[in-house]
């Protein structure tokens, strides 16, 4: 089997950087990873300018990382998704077949609507037919909401680049169609496990060499300290754990607590997620 993949996301939009509205992307996309016991390994988020929306992808697609890129894929002058992801995969842009006959499809179903006959030279579904235009080579994500596909492609480095609208209730299902169709072989659903134990006073230098002990130990976990300096009930604190495969976590976390406790630690309640 593969290895699996690191999952990355970029939400897209000056509306999130402007304050305007809030990211709703990053926790929900942690959450339907975390359903499958995958993880989010980083999140970017880019303004609505093509420049800086087409380096931010050319360096997130120049490994090999799955990217889900939630907003503008539209046809509007402030969405330039579909041009940059094109110029940073070195490709242009085509109106891709399918979408074709999904846009127009979702046409005809407006047009019945508003009790119209479907007129293919309408400005309106001209523009609507721009949202089909994808990088050369693009395969469509189905759009459960209004039909109206997203695109993914791959970069010559093997990184795929999953790209949906920025509204939630179009962009979580397809996200949540992607990881059943294309990454089920990598689920771990049930399998992983996180302890974590707290440290009252910890010091983050002075525990830094347990911690690279306990993962050189157990290569399958990841260590992680979570320091804190004004909890209301804890104080001046870490929370410091590991989390991994649920069996490989146990050995690990025993380890941990025994070598927190031979360093004579003052220990606080320990956590299980």
């Amino acid at each position: 089997m593969s290895p699996v993949p690191r999952f990355g996301l970029l939400v897209v939009g000056d509306e999130i950087l402007s304050g305007k509205r809030a990211d709703k992307h990053m926790p929900r996309v942690i959450e339907l990873l975390a359903a499958c016991g995958l993880a989010l390994a980083w999140v970017r988020f880019a303004p609505d300018d093509r420049s800086a929306l087409t380096h931010t992808l050319r360096e997130a697609l120049a490994g090999r990382d799955v990217v889900f890129a939630c907003g503008g894929i539209g046809a509007t002058p402030d969405d330039h998704t579909r041009q940059a992801a094109a110029s940073a995969l070195g490709v242009g842009l085509q109106l891709h077949p399918q979408a074709r006959e999904l846009i127009e499809a979702r046409s005809r179903q407006l047009a019945a609507l508003k009790g119209h006959a479907f007129e293919p030279e309408h400005p309106e579904h001209l523009q609507r037919l721009q949202m089909g235009e994808f990088p050369q080579g693009a395969r469509i994500i189905p759009n459960p909401y209004n039909q109206i596909p997203g695109f993914s492609c791959t970069s010559p480095s093997g990184a795929t680049l999953h790209a949906v609208p920025g509204f939630p209730v179009m962009a979580w299902p397809m996200i949540e169609w992607l990881l059943e169709q294309h990454y089920a072989a990598h689920f771990q659903r049930g399998a992983q496990g996180e302890r974590s134990v707290i440290v009252y006073q910890g010091i983050e230098a002075q525990l830094t060499p347990l911690m690279r002990q306990i993962e050189a130990t157990h290569p399958q976990c990841k260590v992680f300290s979570l320091p804190s300096v004004d909890h209301p009930e804890y104080g001046r604190h870490l929370e410091l754990g590991v989390k991994g495969p649920l069996q490989a976590v146990q050995a690990a976390y025993a380890d941990l607590l025994a070598g927190l406790r031979a360093a004579a630690a003052h220990l606080g309640p320990e956590v299980v997620r």
